[in-house]
């Protein structure tokens, strides 16, 4: 959550910023940071390209995690937590991210150690999952599905 809460504060939005004023505020943050504008400045060139991959990640993990974006490819989440089985997970510094079988792999948000404690201990972690993960955190997608 911490991530979170430091990318909206770079971009200067909020929980309930829309999707196309988040896409308008990045696309104005990277015309004054794009690295093409400092030519002459290779010192600020390259403080230009470091703000700038910030700028991005901020703007590609606030778009993932954007309600507009959870509605929209909730049908697929709500079918690979309830009927997919978990092939593996990492958990780091809050973050907890779950591959499941079908391919699909979700990263959640700000999950306190005593829970994945819990989970990992759990008889059937992807009941455990379902039930105090899976609509408790924020999460996002990770992978795309391949169409076949």
């Amino acid at each position: 959550m911490k991530k979170i809460e430091a990318h909206r504060k770079l971009l200067g939005v909020t929980k309930d910023t829309a999707l196309s004023e988040l896409k308008s505020v990045y696309r104005n943050m990277m015309k004054d940071w794009h690295p093409d504008k400092f030519q002459d400045d290779h010192e600020a060139r390259t403080v230009a390209e470091t703000k700038s991959k910030t700028i991005i990640e901020a703007y590609h993990l606030l778009v993932s995690i954007a309600p507009e974006t959870l509605a929209a490819t909730s049908a697929q989440y709500n079918q690979t937590i309830n009927f997919a089985g978990i092939e593996d997970f990492e958990y780091k510094n809050e973050k907890l991210s779950i591959d499941f079988s079908d391919g699909c792999s979700y990263e959640y948000f700000g999950v306190p150690k005593a829970v994945y404690i819990k989970f990992v201990n759990a008889p059937s972690q992807a009941r455990f999952a379902r039930r105090h993960i899976c609509n408790s955190f924020v999460y996002r997608s990770v992978t795309k599905l391949v169409a076949a």
